[in-house]
């Protein structure tokens, strides 16, 4: 049959009253209750059946069927549950089976709230799913109860469907008017009709008599004008925050709170729904745009903050009381829906569009745009924080949960918030668009699919936070920042207890504590002495030192990293004197050359030497991991007033990705010095096991230095060819780099990305004098967290007593793969990779005696 050909209902008048049902249409019937619905679908059923077509009933409601089990019908059960995106593409997947000319009854649509418990997700889920069913020239029934959904989803549902067809009933008649018959048309098409379905008869209401029976039933059956447009979210909380009001328990409605707005992680329930108060559920409400999940991150830093509340009372007064708002995950949905990248969104689910469409797909959600009802909210929030600046983060459903850290897959955007009004609703919308984007970077993707998430609804909550900071002339930055662990795995010093916890500790922003960057060495403290340090010398602790600090110009609209000589004339003194801290063996060569001046570098010396400070960043990092009952990763950041006063912002908290630290394989005694390839202690970091080696991946460190700078990228990208050449096959590598790993400064090593290094099993950063190369163990990055979560040996080579021995010129014998992956010569030369699957390389960690042995 062809597109809009005319369809038999079952019953005649009707046909000729709407002109026709027509293939290609989708019915929906607002009713007062199911009874009302079945009235007119069960003779459009049996005259499908007449008519020899295919009939599909999808099932996935709580209400008894709407059609019995028949032979004629097939019906498909489709499990409802929160994952709007699951549940949509199981049913899409059924239609594309299906095929042309098929005809569908749908269960309710207004079920559809008990698992998204918004109105705003059932008028997503008929949008996308209406012309799909259209381009297929089928048929579909849905009903739809009257009352409890608001204006703003009927209207999704009323543009997008071709018919739409109130029903109301008395006690003597069923009344009909259609709302919409699209693309027909009559002179009595539109008016309210009586149906009797005993006889078939079904007449328009041309009298005053049951014209103003009909109207009186209509009248009764309205709601308020509040009522309507409010969404089935937005009555939910307001009857609970009256009932709350009124002194009722609301016990279970706090449960299901919590259940539908905070998280989707069992363990996450337990600790949200002992630690919160009624008005923590509504403070966050309050604070909300749109409905559907806050996120991963914001979930958990609320909860730390409740946890700190309730347990730690007196560290609580010195938290900086939070000025949050949050974007809930459906309007992420609603975003890729009302911008028409529903049908690219499923193909990039596929497993042949999972990378080959990730870039478009992205590129779509940077074009896109926000609805007006959106624009408003935006420009609420804009308004509530003046002309501060503020960081819009991602916070997505699988995000700082259990076992899921995503640390720095999705991207965070500062926003300075100045000029126009305009202008600045225009920087936010582009930072909603860009982290919206990330979802889709090679990253997020490559983490996703190695840990079993590529198939699970990934809906991007936000996070909005003011910068904690203060103004230092033209620029903006906190006192200090820094990520906090209640347990580290890796000791900088020898004698330092792991359980105390530790801070990576920086001036300014907090970028500088979680990413790799040139001259970033950040304070690296042990909260069981936090005042000591791993390096005994000025000259070495000035080296080892915070070089730069990240600030926000709010003159310039930009983030820039400052040497503190930059930052000086704008830095009041009593704050240099936290931060700072004299080169006193510097400060003493120059007095005796005559050159007296003072040699001053950022160490946070003041902070770690405030014991009380110190001693509650400790108590305050043990009494959440009580909680969670597991160590926990946390961001903050310090702020210090002139006289002494202090107070901590917790930015975030998240559980700790850490390798265990049982001893495993012991290393067997008596191996040959001339089989061992590499030989050290204490330089190590990962599980203790003993594997062999496949393929050895090895970067020339002299050749790679004297590689022009503009083309030391290329060996970044061959890496990561080689990466995702080996991934799927089974292959255990290793990778040995001059310098750090993941930096994005060529001089200090190769500028990969952990998606370039991610298949890897050991990654080993070697010294290179020769060449100035350092490797740096940059605890808390978020490269580390990577390397940590994916279970990632991670080594270093130093040319110090730490490497007992070191050979690579023992793999030049073995089969060198590189010519396979690239014709340069120049990258022939530099990166090596060696075939070592025939040598027996095996690898002997011993956490417990920090001992690492590879032979080869």
């Amino acid at each position: 049959m062809a597109a809009f050909d005319r369809i038999l209902s079952g019953i005649p008048e009707m046909d000729k009253a709407f002109d026709n049902i027509r293939l290609g249409d989708n019915v929906v019937w607002r009713v007062s209750d199911l009874s009302q619905f079945r009235l007119f679908m069960e003779p459009c059923v049996e005259q499908a059946i007449k008519d020899k077509r295919n009939i599909i009933y999808f099932r996935f409601a709580s209400h008894e069927p709407l059609i019995e089990d028949r032979p004629e019908v097939k019906t498909v059960t489709i499990p409802l549950s929160h994952r709007f995106e699951t549940f949509t593409v199981d049913i899409h997947n059924v239609i594309e089976k299906e095929g042309f000319d098929a005809f569908y009854v749908f269960d309710c649509l207004s079920e559809l709230q008990t698992a998204w418990a918004t109105d705003l997700m059932m008028g997503n889920f008929f949008k996308v799913t209406c012309p799909f069913l259209f381009i297929l020239d089928t048929v579909a029934f849905f009903p739809i109860i009257r009352g409890r959904h608001s204006s703003d989803a009927i209207n999704k549902i009323l543009n997008t469907t071709q018919l739409f067809i109130d029903v109301y009933s008395d006690n003597r008649n069923i009344y009909v008017r259609p709302e919409k018959v699209w693309n027909r048309n009559s002179d009595t098409m539109f008016l309210p009709h009586t149906y009797e379905p005993d006889t078939g008869k079904f007449q328009p209401i041309l009298d005053g008599v049951k014209s103003s029976r009909f109207y009186q039933t209509l009248g009764l059956a309205q709601r308020s004008s509040e009522e309507q447009f409010q969404d089935s979210w937005d009555r939910f909380f307001n009857r609970t925050k009256i009932l709350h009001e009124s002194e009722a328990d609301i016990t279970e409605e706090c449960s299901r709170m919590c259940n539908i707005m905070m998280t989707r992680d069992e363990k996450m329930r337990e600790m949200v729904k002992r630690n919160f108060t009624p008005e923590d559920y509504f403070a966050v409400r309050d604070h909300m745009i749109g409905t559907g999940m806050i996120g991963g991150k914001s979930c958990g830093m609320l909860l730390a903050r409740a946890i700190i509340r309730n347990r730690e009372p007196d560290i609580a007064d010195y938290l900086e009381p939070h000025d949050s708002f949050y974007v809930g995950s459906d309007l992420y949905y609603t975003y890729i829906v009302d911008n028409g990248l529903w049908d690219l969104r499923i193909k990039q689910r596929t497993d042949e569009g999972y990378f080959a469409l990730a870039q478009e797909f992205a590129d779509k959600i940077m074009e896109g745009e926000f609805s007006a009802i959106m624009r408003e909210q935006f420009m609420r929030i804009i308004k509530y924080y003046g002309q501060d600046p503020y960081i819009i983060r991602s916070s997505s459903i699988l995000e700082d949960g259990f076992g899921n850290a995503f640390a720095g897959k999705y991207e965070s955007v500062f926003c300075v918030n100045r000029g126009s009004l305009e202008e600045r609703l225009v920087e936010f919308e582009n930072a909603i668009k860009t982290v919206y984007a990330s979802s889709m970077s090679l990253s997020a993707l490559d983490y996703r699919k190695r840990r079993g998430l590529d198939k699970r609804d990934e809906q991007m909550a936000l996070l909005i936070q003011r910068v904690s900071g203060s103004y230092y002339g033209s620029y903006y930055m906190p006192c200090a920042a820094g990520v906090g662990y209640s347990y580290s795995p890796y000791r900088v010093m020898k004698d330092s207890d792991p359980t105390a916890g530790m801070l990576r500790l920086v001036m300014g922003l907090g970028t500088s504590a979680v990413d790799r960057t040139e001259g970033s060495y950040p304070r690296i403290v042990n909260l069981d002495r936090p005042e000591r340090s791993s390096y005994s010398s000025s000259a070495d602790k000035h080296k080892f030192s915070q070089g730069k600090a990240e600030v926000i110009n709010m003159s310039s609209h930009t983030l820039e990293k400052l040497s503190y000589e930059a930052l000086e004339k704008d830095i009041p003194v009593y704050l240099g004197n936290v931060l700072l801290e004299h080169d006193y063996e510097a400060e003493s060569r120059l007095r005796e050359m005559g050159r007296p001046r003072q040699i001053r570098f950022i160490s946070c010396k003041g902070l770690v030497e405030n014991k009380q400070l110190m001693e509650q960043m400790k108590r305050m990092l043990r009494c959440i991991q009580d909680e969670y009952d597991y160590p926990v990763d946390t961001e903050f950041t310090i702020n210090i007033s002139d006289n002494g006063d202090y107070s901590v912002d917790l930015l975030q908290c998240r559980p700790l990705q850490i390798q265990k630290t049982s001893s495993g394989t012991v290393i067997p005694e008596g191996i040959e010095e001339e089989k061992i390839l590499l030989e050290s202690r204490g330089s190590s970091m990962g599980l203790s096991k003993a594997s062999e080696l496949d393929i050895v991946v090895f970067v020339d460190p002299v050749r790679y230095y004297n590689m022009p700078y503009k083309d030391k990228p290329a060996v970044a990208r061959l890496i990561g060819k080689l990466n995702w050449h080996f991934r799927d096959q089974c292959k255990h590598m290793m990778l040995i780099v001059p310098g750090r790993v993941g930096t994005t400064s060529p001089e200090l090593g190769v500028p990969t990305s952990f998606a370039d290094i991610s298949a890897f099993e050991i990654i080993c950063e070697t010294e290179e004098s020769r060449a100035g190369y350092n490797p740096e163990l940059s605890y808390g990055s978020h490269i580390f967290q990577d390397l940590v979560e994916a279970e990632i040996l991670y080594t270093a080579v130093f040319n110090n007593s730490k490497t007992l021995h070191f050979h690579p010129e023992k793999l030049e014998s073995c089969p060198d793969l590189t010519g396979e992956f690239t014709e340069e010569q120049d990258l022939k030369d530099i990166v090596h990779v060696y075939d070592v699957s025939g040598r027996g390389c095996k690898v002997y960690n011993d956490i417990a005696d920090e001992h690492l042995v590879i032979t080869c």
